[in-house]
């Protein structure tokens, strides 16, 4: 007979061995790589996070410095040694070989391969991603890495002179995305609305009198300097726009004169005197020079030229001053016309202005998208930069960098760019998440696994509006026939089908998947949307069916009208969720929209947002029933334009998340014909 106590001894063996390999299981997990290498190899095991000595490098200091930085400690009973060496060449690279990295890790050796100390760096920041730290012996996941960038130019742009961001929350967002290996800050510091940097030879262009937003809020010239320092530390280029001769109000306000005029040419060159000193340490001044009347021909050549000869490049936007390919130095692409100047390098950010960006629907299509036209760099193709602008006042940080999706935005085209391979641009590619398309780079299920790793790793805390959305299937029909009258019934009212007749027409509906659809995109028929021919007076409906395993209170996200960061707009009418007569039904109880906070019938861009978008509230209540619930979204449109909305955008924003609105809420399914697998 076994005595209960050996019984007990056995069990107890049994279970620390199942715990031990599912622990081990677990610890030899891909780890979350964001953005993916080119071409990665994983071995089995893992290696200790600590090393006893580095060999190889010149530049041992500084590479002990990025290793610190990201965790990785010297201990002289680690046995883990680093060997860097700088090669020649890294021929798999087909461009960008300056970023471009070989790390192999297993035997308990580190050795990074790279051509220049960039590549190094780039390396470290891989390395960074493979600790695994979930327990209190963290370790690094063994593979071979072979890395490089498809475009030499990954970056981000505020708007500093419409909304002005503090110091330090600039560095901040630099120190956090160059882990992502974003590597450029193109800073707006200048607007018709103020002038944000100090000037010691014109200090009325900071006075408060001259200010039309947010007066005497600007940088100082110390902080120029040192945010160029911390920006170079962390391996990103920061850009300085000086805007001329448009977008220059403030300066006309400030100095007396316009830009164009001779005294405005004369001061103007006094000031970039000032400006190219105080970035003395960057290689580009970027001029604007777009949505401007020209009226002195001799201006934009004239102040090209003086730029230049105080030994700095100049960048200006595209569409703008018709400039031949040996007068500027690089060309900024801004709206869908602008167009390539061959001989000059670019940077794309067309429709890459995430003022007008949905949180999920836009995110799709940035994922999808190439970089003007090419799937890598090429001489002519540097690469791409996130815009946000701030045409209407936003009244807080938070409320810029998650009304705006700024972080899921960034992480998002820093996938894209580094990567490279996409076929098609946005005019093509289209805001929808296309299931099981073979691609020649991870899904975006598989990219959204890894951003949300992320969210929850390094942006815990910072505003980071989105959630899980590759799960939300839908049905949404072909477009009823309104005539006008949005009140107007249709047969998914009455009942949800796969199909409906009415007026002796067939009505059908179509799969769809996504926490947010456009029916028409805010760009019109220029982004391919859900119906090819979307029409004005014309209902749709969209539903979906809800599995939770039991009864639970949970969130809705839940929008018809994203409401750009750049429009004048009038909130919704109290009671209304919109001008559209959109309505929600769960389980064929109706949901009312929130007590909207704005209700200014004036249309400016100086009353900030407040509610009106799902970004800027706390989710909807709703209680699930267990077993399946039932989603359904009316969603009428008049014409295109409207006079409370400019830009009237035929969507919808909805998913179930949890009651504070953080996360998707897991263990649900979404099936709009009733199926658990």
């Amino acid at each position: 007979m076994i005595k209960t106590a050996h019984i007990g001894r056995v069990f107890t063996i049994l279970l620390a061995l199942v715990f031990s390999i599912s622990t081990k299981a677990q610890r030899e997990e891909v780890p979350s790589l964001l953005p993916m290498p080119q071409q990665v190899t994983w071995h089995s095991g893992n290696t200790p996070a600590s090393f006893a000595s580095i060999s190889g490098n010149d530049e041992k200091v500084a590479v002990e410095q990025w290793l610190n930085t990201i965790g990785l400690k010297q201990k002289d009973a680690s046995p883990v040694t680093i060997l860097v060496n700088k090669v020649g060449d890294i021929e798999e690279a087909s461009v960008n070989k300056n970023e471009a990295y070989r790390l192999n890790i297993r035997n308990n050796k580190i050795t990074i391969e790279a051509i220049t100390d960039l590549g190094v760096y780039r390396a470290i920041q891989t390395l960074q991603q493979l600790i695994i730290a979930d327990s209190q012996t963290p370790v690094i996941r063994t593979c071979s890495i072979t890395d490089w960038p498809a475009f030499r130019i990954r970056g981000f742009m505020h708007d500093t002179g419409r909304g002005f961001i503090p110091f330090g929350e600039l560095k901040k967002q630099i120190e956090l995305l160059a882990r992502f290996k974003i590597n450029v800050f193109h800073w707006h510091l200048t607007e018709d609305i103020g002038w944000r940097l100090e000037s010691k030879v014109f200090p009325e262009l900071t006075d408060s009198s001259n200010f039309e937003r947010l007066p005497g809020k600007f940088y100082t010239i110390e902080q120029a300097k040192e945010l160029v320092q911390f920006a170079k530390k962390h391996q990103v280029l920061l850009i300085p726009e000086i805007d001329m001769p448009g977008h220059s109000a403030a300066f006309t306000r400030a100095i007396g004169h316009d830009m164009q005029s001779e005294k405005g040419m004369e001061k103007l060159k006094v000031l970039m005197d000032e400006i190219c000193d105080v970035f003395a340490d960057v290689p580009y001044i970027h001029i604007g020079t777009d949505e401007v009347h020209f009226t002195n021909p001799e201006f934009v050549p004239e102040m090209v030229r003086y730029i230049r000869n105080k030994g700095m490049k100049v960048i200006s936007w595209n569409p703008g001053w018709n400039y031949q390919s040996d007068e500027i130095d690089m060309i900024h692409m801004w709206s869908s016309r602008g167009k390539l100047l061959p001989g000059t390098p670019a940077i794309d950010s067309r429709l890459h202005y995430i003022n007008h960006f949905d949180t999920f629907a836009d995110i799709v299509a940035l994922y999808n998208s190439n970089v003007a036209g090419v799937s890598e760099g090429t001489p002519d193709v540097a690469g791409s930069i996130i815009a946000l602008w701030n045409d209407r006042h936003v009244k807080s940080t938070k409320d810029i960098l998650s009304q705006n999706g700024f972080y899921p935005s960034m992480l998002t085209l820093a996938e894209s760019t580094w990567r490279g391979g996409r076929e098609n641009y946005f005019y093509k590619e289209g805001t929808l998440i296309k299931p099981d398309e073979k691609r020649d780079y991870p899904s975006f299920t598989n990219f959204e696994a890894r951003m949300l790793h992320f969210k929850e790793k390094v942006f815990a805390g910072e505003p980071f509006a989105y959630v899980k959305q590759s799960n939300v299937k839908w049905r949404i029909t072909d477009q009823f026939p309104n005539e006008g009258y949005l009140s107007k019934k249709f047969p998914p009212e009455t009942k949800i089908k796969k199909e409906y007749k009415w007026e002796n027409d067939i009505y059908e509906t179509t799969k769809a998947t996504g926490a947010g659809i456009y029916l028409r995109h805010v760009w019109g028929t220029l982004v391919p949307s859900f119906y090819e021919n979307p029409k004005p007076n014309h209902t749709a409906y969209a539903y979906t069916w809800i599995y939770s395993p039991e009864k639970q209170d949970a969130g809705l996200h839940l929008r018809f009208q994203n409401y750009s960061r750049s429009e004048k707009d009038i909130p919704p009418p109290q009671g209304k969720w919109d001008y559209k007569e959109s309505r929600a039904w769960l389980n064929d109880n109706e949901i009312g929209p929130p007590r909207w906070e704005n209700q200014h019938k004036e249309r400016t861009s100086e009353i900030s947002l407040r509610n009106e978008n799902w970004e800027g509230k706390a989710p909807i209540p709703v209680r699930l029933k267990k077993g399946w619930n039932k989603l359904l979204l009316k969603m009428p449109v008049g014409e295109f334009t409207s006079e409370e909305v400019r830009l009237v955008k035929w969507m919808f924003n909805a998913v179930i998340v949890t009651p504070d609105g953080k996360k998707a809420l897991d263990g649900i399914i979404y099936s709009p014909d009733k199926k658990k697998k």
